[in-house]
């Protein structure tokens, strides 16, 4: 006769919840956000209006490093609305989103709030979290795709490791074309009628600005640069959070909190980190309490390790390179396993299918 297996964990959380509550952690913070958007806000603006001056030099590609910051920036705040942790009422956190989200940096609101919440409520579970599975890119061979193909697949398969920095340059042009893509699928037709024509705002305005002011060449260096920046700083501030980490099997039945906590990596650091990382940092405390407030998390850390350790849960926290390194060591080791997991149904069968570089 077996027996049922115990997870402290649950009641655990239960009192957790009660403590974090009691201290306030999930309350609003209007000062600390009004002030926030206010500055992120007045800088992006800044970065404009200096590209403006500077006119058509090569010396506007400093500026578009600083804009790809911004961009990261701006959609940190976007995060935070997502998750409804500035205004108490969802019709704020919306406005706010589709703001700094559609209309700043052109990427679509709407589609990215239920993946993001797919993925906080099943991270890392095998065809439950759209982070997973398909990661940076996925390729699919059959008989039909030729001898050329893949081989073509099984080099990128083997060599994801390498590969993964370079790609994440894509996460942009990838994020842009997912929410167009959403919008077109979409049927509530005068709240996807708003996000298009914001995000064709956006993309109109910031071409005009661009070629007006820069020389054809200089004007398309500008975009790359920014839109690469933009993408490396978005991509390296989420991919520590969860990649090489424990996947879940589909439909496991894992309690919320184990299932969080086993998922999540906290990167290590003081406030220069967290604001670099936009409160990511503190990936366990996030996926625990979602709505609390950005600058909440550092304080309910301490109650969280307290928790972790008392429901018997690794608290795993590394530094930022030590999380790249675990991260790529992993690809490799991936790479290796898919490359003869290729290799081996490729002589057996007709057919297959790969999917690499997943969380």
């Amino acid at each position: 006769m077996q027996t049922a297996t115990i997870d402290v964990s649950r009641a655990a959380f239960r009192e957790l919840a009660l403590q974090v509550r009691a201290a306030g952690l999930l309350n609003r913070r209007p000062a600390y956000y009004s002030v926030k958007i206010g500055l992120t806000i007045a800088l992006f603006a800044a970065g404009w209006a200096g590209f403006v001056v500077v006119g058509n030099s090569w010396s506007t590609l400093g500026l578009a490093v600083f804009l790809g910051v911004m961009f990261t920036q701006l959609g940190f705040i976007g995060h935070d609305a997502g998750h409804q942790q500035v205004f108490a009422s969802r019709r704020g956190n919306r406005l706010l989103g589709l703001a700094v989200g559609n209309s700043l940096i052109g990427l679509c609101y709407g589609w990215w709030v239920p993946k993001h919440s797919a993925h906080h409520a099943h991270p890392n579970e095998v065809g439950r979290d759209p982070d997973i599975g398909d990661g940076v890119f996925a390729c699919v061979a059959t008989e039909e795709g030729g001898t050329a193909r893949r081989r073509f697949i099984r080099l990128l398969t083997r060599w994801q490791a390498p590969l993964f920095l370079p790609l994440m340059v894509l996460r942009s042009v990838g994020l842009h074309v997912s929410g167009v893509q959403h919008l077109i699928r979409r049927r509530d037709g005068a709240a996807a009628a708003t996000e298009g024509f914001l995000i064709a705002l956006h993309v109109a305005l910031f071409l005009t600005v661009v070629v007006v002011v820069l020389s054809p060449l200089k004007a398309l260096a500008f975009v790359a640069v920014q839109q690469t920046v933009f993408s490396l700083y978005l991509g390296c501030s989420f991919a520590p959070n969860h990649k090489a980490m424990p996947v879940i099997p589909t439909g496991a039945q894992i309690g919320f909190a184990r299932r969080q906590v086993i998922t999540a990596r906290n990167i290590a650091g003081g406030r220069l980190t967290t604001f670099m990382l936009g409160g990511l940092n503190y990936q366990i405390e996030h996926h625990l309490f979602p709505a609390m407030p950005r600058p909440n998390l550092r304080h309910a850390q301490i109650l969280v390790r307290e928790f972790c350790l008392a429901s018997e849960l690794n608290y795993c926290e590394t530094g930022f390179v030590e999380s790249f390194r675990r991260i790529i060591g992993h690809l490799e080791k991936e790479g290796r396993r898919s490359a003869r997991a290729f290799a081996s149904r490729s002589s057996r069968a007709p057919g297959f299918q790969e999917s690499f570089l997943s969380t």
